[in-house]
């Protein structure tokens, strides 16, 4: 059973303790429990797993870099979970020179459910001893570059989804009057043919009318986006930021 105890909790990041003489050099791991407003960071010593700092502060690559500086020099790893927002962050306090490793967030989920107080303080306390244990699973972190594509190709599948609903609600309903725009009628045809249809039909050309300027702009909107991701570099796009992490650098 190893015993924690806890060293001065510093919230300005303060200082790495000093060393002590006939000691191995201290090294230090790092959990880090984001959410959208704040990140709350521990940092434990290599060797021993005592927790040299624990701290909360805003969700931004500055104010975690800050915390992080002091110690910057004896990092091994800085972990934190996949989330919605953890691409972004893993770029950032990369470039900064930081050690990131991305943790899947199921299997690390899974190993702080053994916790007895579900808090941001104790998540971040057992991400830190994860990684220090090594005992987890990295992830893929994307590229810049590979999530620029994922939000062109997302944006685009929600404007075909809506693009399909509304057409698929002006063929049903023009169904009810007897009025039949035909399956093989093409995407470039299709208002003029249900133009046509409901031309003798004052309240239906109405109704109709507002659903196939929607139909047009959604369909000029997917043609931008299908012009845009054709054009960017496969192999500049779609790569990821490096492979997994080495299981021998654990």
């Amino acid at each position: 059973m190893v015993l924690v105890k806890e060293k001065n909790l510093l919230q300005d990041g303060g200082s790495p303790p000093p060393r002590r003489r006939g000691r191995p050099p201290m090294s230090f791991d790092v959990g880090l429990d984001t959410s959208a407003t704040t990140t709350a960071i521990c940092i434990v010593d290599r060797h021993d797993a005592t927790i040299v700092l624990e701290t909360s502060v805003p969700t931004d690559p500055d104010a975690i870099f800050q915390v992080l500086k002091p110690y910057a020099p004896r990092l091994h790893l800085v972990g934190h979970e996949a989330t919605g927002w953890s691409a972004w962050l893993h770029r950032e306090l990369e470039a900064r020179g930081v050690p990131m490793v991305l943790l899947e967030t199921h299997h690390s989920a899974r190993m702080l459910e053994a916790q007895c107080n579900k808090t941001d303080r104790n998540d971040a306390r057992g991400l830190a001893q994860l990684v220090r244990s090594g005992w987890f699973k990295p992830v893929h972190a994307k590229s810049e570059d590979a999530n620029r594509m994922k939000l062109l190709l997302a944006h685009r599948r929600v404007l075909k989804r809506k693009l399909m609903d509304i057409e698929n609600e002006i063929r049903q309903s023009l169904k009810m009057f007897g009025l039949m725009a035909g399956r093989r009628v093409q995407r470039a045809t299709f208002p003029q043919r249900v133009r046509e249809l409901v031309a003798s039909d004052p309240l239906l050309s109405l109704a109709t009318e507002s659903l196939l300027k929607c139909w047009q702009v959604l369909g000029t909107s997917i043609a931008t986006f299908t012009s845009c991701s054709s054009s960017l570099p496969a192999g500049k796009s779609c790569a990821g930021a490096g492979a997994r992490y080495p299981a021998s650098a654990r």
